[in-house]
């Protein structure tokens, strides 16, 4: 911690303390059981519920990297295998129209290398303009 931050926890104590010197013998006994039960939990490997803290705060407009987690959002399996199975899929479906752009070529050059009409016609231009206008 930071002095600035040492300073800030030392003014909340005071207010803190100040608070509860009116208050009841059992309530103070109930708020000290209280804070000992969240500080095993928090000693405890960190066990402070991480979807209740997210929850406050948001609230409170903050964030938190971990999305209500144990692990960081960008280390989770789950996420780098969503990404590697969209662009998997990106990848599969581009190879895809390739394939079927190659495949129409190929069978519209063996259609025309294996009609009838004699060679000097797929030389005329008139033929050429012929094919062009045909396709649209």
């Amino acid at each position: 911690m930071t002095t600035h931050d040492d300073d800030f926890a030392r003014k909340v104590t005071g207010y803190l303390d100040q608070g509860t010197a009116s208050m009841r013998a059992g309530t103070a006994y109930r708020l000290q059981l209280a804070r000992q039960q969240a500080l095993e939990r928090l000693h405890v490997g960190q066990t402070v519920e991480q979807g209740e803290l997210a929850g406050a705060l948001a609230g409170a407009g903050a964030t938190t990297s971990s999305g209500g987690g144990g692990r960081s959002f960008w280390l989770s399996g789950k996420l780098w295998l969503g990404i590697l199975l969209i662009a998997a899929a990106g990848v599969g479906y581009q190879q895809y129209q390739s394939w079927q752009a190659a495949r129409e070529v190929v069978e519209t050059d063996a259609q025309i290398l294996t009609s009838d009409l004699p060679i000097d016609a797929y030389l005329d231009r008139g033929f050429q303009n012929w094919l062009k206008q045909d396709d649209r």
